[in-house]
């Protein structure tokens, strides 16, 4: 390994060893009783990363001969990776606190978990992806099953292994398959091959490929984990589940499809416009029968990462950056609701329920406000800035000439709008009852009320995240 090599890696190696020390000094000092203590450290070191990524990225390198890419398209991954993973760590503490669960495993997993997600971003190799895949698998099927006491969480863990072992298998098989058509395992190395044809095989391959990623991003017909692990799991671990593993998985997806199989734009299109209009019309039709906000909220993040999906099938430049903005905004979203989420209580115990948020406005009308811009920007409601999110994916469909995909992303997201306004009409409008209480540490507060803002205010020009946008797709897209 050259200098410049460790140079290119030094972010990930630091976050490596950090969480390496972190579980040693844990388990020889007090263990749990430090937990809270290596939270706040793994938010700090999240947002110190991000930080450095973010202003000192300059070009695109390339480490272990193109195994390990560094383009403005991984650092604005990796920054948005970062980010959120500090903001769920941040709402989480207090929420784990308070009901035992703060295991100082939990931080660690997480680190893990990001780090397995920043080599996701990065991968210029099928065997790169493959192993920042699998570290973010392994972490994040442990913290499903972290409330070991609970069945319906040792449930959520085991599923999601079972089908996560599933998915693992199809891709390896269909990384297996490219690898025997195109005789290596570099992206680079595979896009030169198909400049001769595209044998049958190598499509195959792709198939697999995309459908072992389709699961990680909950895309249908591989979304079946999803509702019973979001449900099951401990609501801040469903809260990390919703945001940058998303990211990450939709970034590998883009990365793979534009660096190793960009001259074919028309194979993988069609799978990932199929993957889009499914998840988009399940997402939105399966959440209307839906009481628990948790399984609500996984229905719903079935049908953005549809709206994600149409970006990145149309293939463009436009349609990578409307896809990058998208993933962005939906996870300020997320964090911010389930800021609110996990304020939810009755008797000192979680509540989960919809209907328990009847005529919430009358006792917390801050809050309730709040929550309505959420909801309201999670719809796609203008002039929040969920709006034009979806805004700039069906723009993209439309100007590369997919219009029928784009009004089929319109009509999902009308029928979708339903749950979404029902939760404003049952705390404004809902009978009269005992409201579910909202014990929100400063933290969670302050996130919701922030985000709200953002959803407000962000549309003004997007905090000036649509030109870092553009560069990072133009860096992929050549």
């Amino acid at each position: 390994m050259t200098a410049a090599d460790f140079n290119t890696v030094l972010p990930e190696v630091i976050l490596a060893i950090y969480a390496m020390a972190a579980l040693m000094f844990a388990v020889y000092t007090g263990k749990d009783r430090v937990a809270a203590a290596l939270t706040w450290a793994t938010v700090g070191l999240f947002l110190a990363l991000a930080l450095w990524i973010g202003l000192a990225g300059q070009g695109e390198r390339s480490a272990f001969g193109g195994m390990f890419v560094d383009d403005p398209f991984a650092r604005f991954a990796k920054v948005t990776i970062l980010v959120s993973a500090a903001a769920v760590l941040a709402i989480s503490q207090d929420y784990m606190s308070r009901r035992g669960l703060l295991r100082f495993e939990f931080p660690v997993l997480v680190a893990l978990g990001t780090l397995g997600m920043m080599m996701m971003v990065s991968s210029g190799d099928l065997m790169a992806l493959y192993l920042g895949l699998e570290l973010q698998s392994l972490s994040l099927y442990v913290v499903a099953a972290m409330r070991r006491d609970s069945v319906k969480s040792s449930e959520a863990g085991l599923k999601y292994f079972v089908l996560g072992s599933l998915s693992s298998g199809m891709l390896l098989y269909g990384a297996s398959l490219v690898y025997g058509y195109a005789g290596t395992t570099l992206f680079s190395g595979i896009i030169t091959t198909l400049a001769d044809g595209v044998p049958l095989g190598l499509l195959f391959g792709l198939v697999f490929m995309l459908a072992g990623l389709a699961f990680k991003v909950s895309a249908v017909p591989f979304h079946m984990w999803t509702p019973d692990v979001y449900e099951g799991s401990p609501t801040p671990v469903t809260a990390f589940f919703a945001t940058a593993p998303k990211v990450a998985a939709i970034a590998l997806i883009a990365r793979l499809v534009q660096d190793a199989f960009g001259t074919i734009p028309g194979q993988w299109g069609q799978v990932l416009a199929v993957l889009a209009v499914l998840s988009m019309f399940l997402g939105a039709v399966a959440a209307i029968g839906q009481r628990d906000i948790k399984r609500l909220m996984a229905y719903s993040s079935i049908a953005h990462m549809g709206y994600a999906l149409i970006g990145l099938a149309v293939g463009t430049p436009g349609g990578i950056e409307a896809t990058l903005i998208y993933m962005a905004i939906y996870v300020t979203m997320n964090v911010g609701t389930f800021a609110f989420i996990l304020s939810m209580e009755r008797d000192g115990r979680p509540v989960t329920d919809i209907a328990s948020l009847n005529d919430f406005a009358r006792t917390e009308p801050l809050k309730a406000l709040a929550v309505l811009i959420l909801m309201f920007s999670l719809a796609g409601v203008p002039p929040f800035l969920g709006f034009f999110a979806k805004f700039a994916v069906l723009m993209a469909a439309v100007q590369a000439g997919m219009v029928w995909l784009a009004v089929l992303g319109a009509i999902a997201s009308v029928i979708g709008a339903f749950y979404y306004l029902r939760i404003v009409y049952y705390m404004y409008f809902g009978q009269e009852q005992d409201p579910v209480e909202s014990r929100m540490a400063p933290v969670q507060w302050a996130m919701l009320i922030a985000v709200a803002a953002v959803m407000v205010l962000g549309a003004i020009n997007l905090f000036g995240i649509e030109p870092v946008a553009r560069v990072a797709a133009e860096a992929l897209v050549r």
